[in-house]
């Protein structure tokens, strides 16, 4: 198989070849190994490999399952793969290698999938960009100056660029929607519970995290939900199981839908660039043209108290890190093996208090309810996915200022320091000047999709963004089938320039 005829199928199709004898796992791993030494050192999206083992693995392959012999990679980030270390894009965990598969990866495994790496992602998945400083940036296919968003910035680069049709990723904030719209692919959220995150975490984030993949059509993402979807043992709580399969529901048509559409932020004050703004009017022009009633509406929060409740909250999920990994490595964290601003959450996590901390949380529960009533008068929301189109790399990190203070209060040991000089508000303030629709409906807990719909005059993908009710992930597949039945993007793909 060359890589022509790889590239014009999804997963699903090459699962189908190999079920039919006309490839062999093996060769599919081949084709996409040689893409992968190609197209890696331009676009740094895969920091670890595991193709040796891949091969191994070929012999026992169920021809029989969905996405057998499939090539994927994995995001580098919770899910852990027996044997392999999991550095989450941090130099302190570059070497803990994990003695078990996490329950997901159990499950993808089961799809026979072929696993050929892990990609690269900022550390601990803190920030709409990877540009960690123990891998490197990553870069977007679809210009190498620019990103491809975070946290799952490799896994979308990656299956941008056609090294895999399908790759992991995980979404605390927005993190597989963000990199869908920079990098022109499908990536859908599912509800909160919906994917096992255990066997060491029940809730990440307080529940805000949830798995899933980054695709280049809808229907891969739709069986693999299938495929992985249902509680472990020990879940806290179990959300209703989807009345048919979810790979049924990408061929069913949605009936007339009540979409609401806004443009204006949810968190923050920044007005979207107008090439986000135009994905939106366009997204909502087709959808009245194929049948549902669309009208401009817009959920209301108090947008800087969930943002400042939101990195109360990360800040006390990178302490409790710190905590893991102390046991882990029967030692304290460095100041020195951590990025500044990790570090600097760390401190934030021990300057605030167990009430302030209450506070946040339900502050955050009471901004979810709030976004979940507001679906009692439409079936979706239509946003844009993030605020401009794919930043060029170094614009969205810490100013040289900003890291300097950083550093500075990272070397004093001061979380109050960070507190009292509003050094968090501003944190926040630039966390969400980009992404200030995703992260709320992490909180509420609903299922979100990034559709890439649009390119700007540039070329680049600008993605747009449906939230439907909480377990309604079916209300979205329908849509993104009809969506993409309409207006076709699995052959657009990056032209890379390679030397």
């Amino acid at each position: 198989m060359t890589f022509d005829e790889y590239s014009r199928h999804d997963a699903t199709a090459l699962a189908r070849l190999v079920r039919t004898g006309e490839v062999t796992p093996l060769e599919l791993i081949e084709v996409a190994a040689q893409h992968l030494e190609q197209v890696n050192p331009a676009i740094n999206a895969v920091v670890y490999r595991m193709d040796s083992e891949a091969r191994q693995r070929t012999a026992g392959i169920d021809r029989n399952a969905v996405f057998a012999g499939v090539p994927f990679l994995a995001k580098d980030l919770l899910s852990g793969y027996a044997g392999h270390p999991t550095s989450g894009g941090s130099r302190v965990a570059r070497d803990i290698v994990v003695e078990s598969d996490t329950e997901l990866v159990r499950r993808v495994r089961a799809t026979g999938v072929s696993i050929l790496g892990k990609t690269n992602v900022p550390e601990f998945g803190l920030l709409p960009y990877t540009e960690p400083e123990l891998w490197g940036p990553c870069r977007n296919p679809w210009s190498l100056d620019r990103t491809p968003g975070g946290s799952s910035g490799g896994s979308a680069a990656a299956a941008a660029a056609g090294i895999v049709p399908m790759a992991g990723g995980g979404d605390g904030a927005g993190s597989i929607r963000m990199p869908a719209s920079c990098c022109g692919l499908f990536g859908l959220k599912p509800t909160r519970g919906r994917i096992p995150p255990g066997p060491r975490d029940a809730e990440p984030w307080r529940g805000s995290v949830v798995e899933h993949v980054l695709t280049r059509s809808v229907r891969d993402s739709a069986a693999m939900l299938d495929a992985t979807h249902g509680p472990e043992s020990g879940a806290p709580y179990r959300i209703a199981p989807p009345a048919a399969p979810f790979a049924h529901e990408v061929d069913t048509e949605p009936g007339r839908l009540r979409v609401a559409w806004t443009t204006e932020p949810l968190v923050g004050s920044t007005q979207p660039d107008p090439d986000c703004v135009q994905a939106v009017t366009d997204a909502a022009e087709l959808l009245e043209e194929l049948g549902h009633r669309v009208t401009e509406a817009t959920p209301h929060i108090d947008g800087s108290a969930f943002a400042r409740a939101f990195m109360h909250m990360v800040a006390g999920e990178v302490g409790a890190e710190f905590e893991d990994l102390s046991r882990i490595l029967g030692r304290r964290p460095r100041r020195t093996e951590l990025e500044p601003l990790t570090w600097a959450l760390g401190l934030v996590s021990r300057a605030v208090s167990s009430r302030e901390l209450a506070v946040s949380l339900r502050t955050l529960e009471r901004c979810g309810k709030a976004v979940g009533q507001f679906f009692t008068d439409c079936d979706v929301l239509l946003t844009p996915t993030v605020a401009t189109p794919p930043p060029k790399i170094g614009a969205l990190p810490p100013s040289r200022f900003e890291h300097v203070q950083l550093r500075l209060v990272g070397a004093l040991g001061s979380g109050r320091l960070v507190k009292a000089g509003r050094m968090l508000d501003r944190i926040a303030d630039s966390a969400f000047e980009y992404t200030p629709w995703t992260p709320v409906f992490n909180i509420s807990g609903q299922p979100a999709m990034s559709v890439p719909l649009h390119w700007n005059a540039a070329g680049l993908p600008v993605g747009v963004h449906f939230v439907a009710r909480a377990g309604d992930e079916a209300t979205l597949l329908r849509l993104a089938g009809q969506l993409e039945r309409a207006r076709p993007w699995f052959d657009r793909m990056p032209q890379l320039a390679l030397p």
